[in-house]
């Protein structure tokens, strides 16, 4: 009992659980979100939620995409706050970072489209998905690594 109570959130005027998984990725899927430009994705994503007064429950950051399960306020529909923390995001992230501007060249950095659920019972599975998915993509990434020899030198390429 005391679990669904704490998932119940309040404004002035309603009650709600609005709970939403939402999965969006970078242009072209493009491996970009490592080190420091990860750190501050994570720090803008965290920012701009708190301005939209939206809870996020657990989120992951994987080389290519983004995973986030967030409660959002019943006045806020979720194509409007996607398209508030995919634009607002975009313009920080290219503050930050100029020089991805360029391998940006429309100044997109995300994907037009994103992937979105709705919770209900089965929150824990989703919130377990979500921390196990960046040790899952790991693993297949390691599945798949080559090391590409150089046919004339014979010397490995990085």
């Amino acid at each position: 009992m005391k679990q669904t109570e704490e998932r119940v959130r309040k404004t002035s005027h309603s009650t709600f659980r609005c709970e939403y998984h939402i999965v969006f990725a970078p242009k072209y899927r493009r491996k970009i979100i490592y080190g420091k430009l990860r750190k501050d994705i994570g720090e803008i994503l965290r920012k701009l939620c708190e301005q939209k007064d939206v809870k996020i429950i657990e989120a992951e950051a994987c080389p290519d995409h983004i995973h986030m399960l967030v409660s959002i306020p019943p006045h806020i529909s979720i194509a409007q706050f996607m398209g508030y923390l995919k634009g607002k995001s975009t313009l920080m992230i290219f503050d930050r970072h100029a020089n991805l501007k360029y391998k940006y060249g429309s100044r997109s950095f995300w994907c037009r489209g994103y992937y979105v659920d709705t919770v209900g019972k089965n929150r824990k599975i989703i919130a377990e998905y979500i921390q196990n998915q960046l040790e899952e993509d790991y693993a297949s990434d390691q599945l798949t690594i080559r090391e590409y020899m150089d046919p004339f030198t014979g010397s490995k390429r990085k």
